[in-house]
């Protein structure tokens, strides 16, 4: 890991920080849409409170945050998201790498996500990382791609 880099448990302190940091990296993803999408409306608060949200602080700066949560015999990664500013770093790999080995601390054997099927970037990328498609389905008025990974325990 980058030694500037540091991933731990969010704090409702952090909530509005992360807040923000989820409405700029979503933005350009509102026109194409058509309203912003699932993110940009959760409630940082309540969903730091309940606890699986995590911050990725690069010289003590928030600069990223990925929530996780058991769904089954998953661990679903739900909204990683890195600032724009210093997208490109390999910060994204890192939140990722990071759900990866949480879930095989946890004894998942598999990550699950899922991305709006207008986030065509995402679409393309989570095979690239070794995820499957397993469906896709309309979900509170969403279009989503659903992706699964098996990960060794």
């Amino acid at each position: 890991m980058n030694e500037l880099a540091q991933i731990e448990a969010a704090t409702v302190a952090d909530a509005p920080a992360i807040r923000a940091l989820i409405r700029s990296a979503y933005a350009l993803y509102v026109p194409r849409i058509g309203r912003e999408p699932a993110p940009m409306q959760a409630d940082m608060h309540a969903l730091i409170a309940r606890g699986g949200v995590y911050a990725l602080r690069v010289g003590g700066k928030l600069s990223g945050s990925v929530r996780l949560t058991a769904k089954g015999n998953a661990l679903e990664l739900n909204n990683l998201v890195v600032d724009p500013a210093v997208q490109g770093h390999g910060f994204g790999r890192l939140l990722m790498s990071f759900a990866e080995e949480a879930a095989r601390k946890r004894g998942f054997g598999a990550l699950t996500l899922y991305t709006n099927e207008k986030m065509v970037e995402n679409i393309a990328l989570y095979p690239r990382l070794g995820f499957k498609e397993t469906e896709r389905r309309k979900e509170n008025g969403f279009d989503r791609v659903y992706f699964r990974k098996q990960i060794g325990r």
